[in-house]
């Protein structure tokens, strides 16, 4: 979409733009040491990255695990449901936002995608009626040009009837 210069006018997934503290409230991040904190206060003492060649080359999202020290899990008065007796690692992973959704997100932030987003409903009933009024939901040509082909007479039908329509026919 980007080097065809298209604008996607569809919401990320609250999955993808919102912190992990949302749905995991015993760890915190601590702004100034660059690190997660656990419920007991313990900060971890190690972070790692893993995908970061692959997020700089395809713009997908890499992992940053941090760690917490193993001995002050064992004595922690939280470490039922958090930490495993006998495990020789504690840790707690969170996924970095890639380019691609970090762009993202700051583009539906602006007001030219909140007034295309307000007009996007017409778009969705229209592909509703091709899908589930023509039946274009379910692809019976074989191959790509098969497909173009359905799709093509299905949206000259559809045109037809409302051409008919409007004329009273």
């Amino acid at each position: 979409a980007k080097v065809r210069k298209i604008k996607l006018v569809s919401r990320l997934s609250e999955s993808v733009t919102h912190s992990p503290n949302k749905n995991s409230p015993n760890f915190t991040f601590n702004k100034d040491a660059g690190m997660y904190v656990c419920k007991a206060g313990h900060m971890s003492i190690k972070k790692t990255i893993t995908g970061k060649k692959k997020r700089e080359k395809t713009g997908s999202a890499a992992v940053r695990t941090y760690f917490f020290d193993i001995e002050k899990c064992k004595l922690c008065p939280y470490r039922e449901g958090c930490y495993k007796e006998g495990s020789k690692t504690k840790s707690f992973s969170v996924t970095l936002m890639s380019t691609i959704h970090s762009e993202q997100k700051t583009y539906q932030e602006t007001e030219e995608f909140k007034a295309l987003a307000k007009e996007r409903y017409k778009i969705e009933a229209k592909n509703s009626e091709l899908k589930h009024g023509h039946g274009y939901d379910v692809a019976s040509g074989r191959g790509l040009f098969g497909m173009e082909l359905q799709g093509a007479f299905t949206i000259f039908a559809a045109n037809m009837k409302r051409i008919f329509a409007l004329l009273g026919d």
